[in-house]
């Protein structure tokens, strides 16, 4: 990765825009074939999508569940850390980035229904991640987390979930 490389760099050759949930974001993939897996989506849905996401110091991906699986791909820059919360009350930080030593994965699957979040390691400048979504993405299957309701389930989790929440 070359040390000129800046944000507004990326956000100009990727053609990023921002992400409803923080950060910036362009689809770089949809399939044309599609599936209709039950009665958890209306109608039929892409077998598959993938996008690129980028995170800042002054952005963070709030905390949000999508009705599909997504699978987080680290390709340049610093650690994110990363928030799941899960139906039966427990929760999970992790650490997506490529410092396998320091127990950092390159690559992290968040499962469908899991409550998700994640923001930069403090001191990073930036990270240029990939998310692919199966089934794929649809702003449909798509829900952000309130602060109140969050904590109220996961009140070990209240600092990261404060850190994480725009209410």
């Amino acid at each position: 990765m070359p040390d000129a490389i800046t944000i507004d760099d990326l956000i100009a050759k990727l053609g990023l825009q921002p992400h409803p949930e923080g950060g910036y974001y362009a689809e770089t993939f949809r399939s044309f074939e599609t599936c209709n897996p039950g009665n958890r989506y209306l109608g039929v849905r892409s077998t598959g999508t993938a996008i690129y996401y980028l995170l800042t110091p002054d952005t963070f991906s709030g905390m949000h569940i999508l009705t599909s699986d997504e699978i987080f791909h680290h390709y340049l820059g610093d650690a994110v850390e990363q928030l799941q919360l899960f139906e039966d009350g427990t929760h999970k930080h992790v650490e997506i980035g490529t410092d396998l030593l320091a127990g950092q994965t390159p690559q992290m699957v968040v499962p469908k229904n899991v409550w998700q979040g994640g923001r930069l390691k403090p001191g990073g400048k930036f990270a240029l991640l990939g998310c692919t979504v199966a089934p794929g993405f649809d702003f449909s299957d798509f829900s952000m987390g309130t602060r109140t309701a969050l904590t109220a389930k996961w009140p070990t989790a209240s600092d990261m979930i404060a850190a994480l929440t725009r209410d």
